[in-house]
């Protein structure tokens, strides 16, 4: 792959028919730029989990994707509450979703644990009130 390429995306606020939109693009591309099956997975999974969080946690937001031959990198960017507890948060289990989002199928509290799973690299800047930016990096060679 010859220098870098960068995709944006817009993450809808509480529309969780549009949610997953962005990664499947992402998935898509990926695939298109003939990315290894098990790269793929280790990006759009993590990418997934966040989207869904912006679409059900914070108000929707933002997904910044930058492919080079090295690595990907993907930031979500939301305006939404923050995380209070992030450790908390990274627990196995633990969700603040509501409850018609959890009678849905979501919101089982495994969107952070899955995102550090899959990632190479996570990386969380919260603040109360403010929002979250969540940075997801996913190497594509080996050392």
């Amino acid at each position: 792959m010859e220098g870098q390429l960068i995709l944006h995306f817009i993450i809808e606020e509480n529309n969780l028919t549009t949610a997953g939109e962005a990664s499947s693009k992402v998935k898509k591309r990926l695939s298109q730029l003939g990315i290894l099956p098990d790269i793929i997975k280790k990006v759009v999974v993590p990418m997934y989990e966040a989207e869904l969080n912006a679409v059900i946690h914070a108000n929707g937001g933002f997904a910044d994707v930058e492919i080079n031959k090295e690595k990907i990198v993907i930031i979500l960017t939301d305006k939404g509450p923050g995380i209070p507890d992030i450790e908390l948060a990274m627990k196995e289990g633990f969700s603040t979703a509501p409850d018609h989002i959890k009678n849905m199928g979501f919101g089982a509290g495994m969107g952070l644990p899955n995102m550090k799973k899959y990632a190479d690299e996570l990386n969380i800047v919260t603040e109360v009130g403010v929002g979250t930016s969540v940075k997801l990096t996913v190497y594509l060679t080996k050392d």
